[in-house]
């Protein structure tokens, strides 16, 4: 069996299950945000049952308009609020204690390994960094796991892909991802589980390998996931909530692909509008001499303080070329600390970036960052469909930290050598 089975079968009460079984999987974490929770919250009271099935169980991370931006905003947030203190909810974040809600759940050790994770956001599978089951579900459904502690999925088929080979200097997960995103397509992994290995992942560390499982889903899958290792025990040594599982596929687990890559020969990568699919190597983007206006650093994919630590190094004692915004956004709090602590904040400031609170912000075209017309941002976002950000004539061209960093600077898109 691969992990994928493994931990789906642990969740239920069979025997064993194959690949396309529909099964019912009971659910270590329920995830709602302020946007997708407020529908699963009516309709839960709908059902009309008199509690949720575990008040530790449910996390509710207000982190797509909050602080709120407009009315609308303010009445999610609050249904959000009043559904945690009517039912006693342990894990909700107000304001000042939330964050990016994939980046805040493991960094508390509220997801981890081997846990069946549902959430009402398609970048749940951002969990699968820690070998976890984690996956993306409606509103309805998370209404029903709130109630009942239970969901129903169809057990996906596994994809490896491997990259083997150390990565060059400014080639992180969110490169590797792109890469194999523009290999494979954004429906190359419909419905898949897609599991990462390989010599690579020695040398990239947990926020590497949550940006890679966080875009499993731009290639149509229905999880990312990692085996875990030393390095996801580290991670996890310090934020241990409860018991937690490392499994492991075994040898002669069946695959419906394998893909494999040499991470050594991979470039820093730049997806074009309007799909992640499109992406070329940042010499070859370079080349094409595109303006930007506006730069974003941060989301659930690129928000971490590793992310942030690499586009300080680019943007040191450097400053954001006329015209040109750059929005910086640490994921949650602590990483805001940190960031302040270790000088980087001052950075971003001194090379005349916004330092934003911790949102999911203009990722969604959301506010803290919107698109006018025909206005071209770079950024370390997860998704480049049309009018993401914002005016449906706007374009979102995708790299890591350190190609959006130097982009700032040079005011078009450009690699971090063109400015070191």
């Amino acid at each position: 069996m691969t992990i994928t089975e493994k931990i789906i079968l642990a969740h239920t009460d069979l025997e064993a299950l194959l690949p396309g079984d529909i099964v019912s999987a009971r659910v270590d974490i329920a995830l709602g945000n302020d946007i997708t929770a407020p529908i699963a919250i009516k309709e839960f009271e709908t059902i009309g049952i008199k509690d949720v099935f575990d008040k530790e169980k449910i996390a509710l991370v207000p982190d797509h308009f909050v602080p709120n931006k407009d009315i609308l905003s303010a009445k999610q947030a609050k249904m959000l609020r009043e559904f945690a203190r009517k039912y006693d909810i342990k894990y909700y974040f107000e304001s000042g204690e939330a964050g990016i809600e994939h980046v805040l759940l493991p960094e508390k050790g509220i997801v981890l390994p081997g846990d069946l994770i549902i959430g009402a956001d398609s970048h749940t599978c951002t969990y699968g960094a820690l070998g976890a089951f984690a996956t993306g579900v409606g509103s309805t459904d998370l209404a029903y796991a709130m109630a009942f502690g239970e969901i129903w999925l169809k057990v996906p088929h596994s994809v490896k892909i491997i990259f083997d080979g150390k990565p060059k200097k400014w080639v992180s997960g969110k490169d590797l991802v792109l890469y194999l995103i523009g290999k494979i397509g954004v429906e190359g992994a419909n419905y898949t589980a897609l599991e990462f290995s390989g010599t690579a992942f020695k040398y990239l560390g947990m926020a590497d390998r949550f940006t890679i499982a966080n875009m499993a889903v731009e290639a149509g899958a229905k999880s990312g996931i990692f085996e875990p290792d030393e390095i996801t025990k580290e991670y996890v040594s310090s934020r241990i909530s409860r018991d937690y599982i490392f499994y492991k596929s075994d040898v002669n687990s069946e695959y419906i692909n394998i893909f494999s890559y040499n991470a050594s020969e991979i470039n820093p990568q730049v997806a074009f509008p309007h799909l992640p699919e499109n992406s070329i190597d940042i010499n070859e983007a370079s080349a094409k001499n595109i303006k930007i206006d506006q730069s974003v650093i941060g989301s659930c994919t690129n928000g971490r303080i590793e992310d942030l630590r690499i586009a300080a190094e680019v943007l040191k004692g450097k400053r954001v070329a006329k015209y040109v915004r750059l929005i910086v956004i640490p994921a949650t709090p602590e990483i805001y600390r940190m960031a302040e602590k270790e000088g980087l904040i001052d950075i971003f400031m001194d090379a005349g970036a916004v330092v934003s609170t911790p949102t999911c912000g203009p990722c969604l075209g959301g506010y803290m960052g919107v698109l006018a017309e025909y206005e071209r941002a770079i950024s370390s976002t997860n998704r480049n469909f049309k009018g993401r950000m914002g005016d449906i004539t706007s374009e979102v061209y995708l790299a890591n930290p350190a190609v959006c960093a130097a982009s700032a600077v040079i005011g078009k898109i450009s690699g971090p050598d063109d400015v070191l």
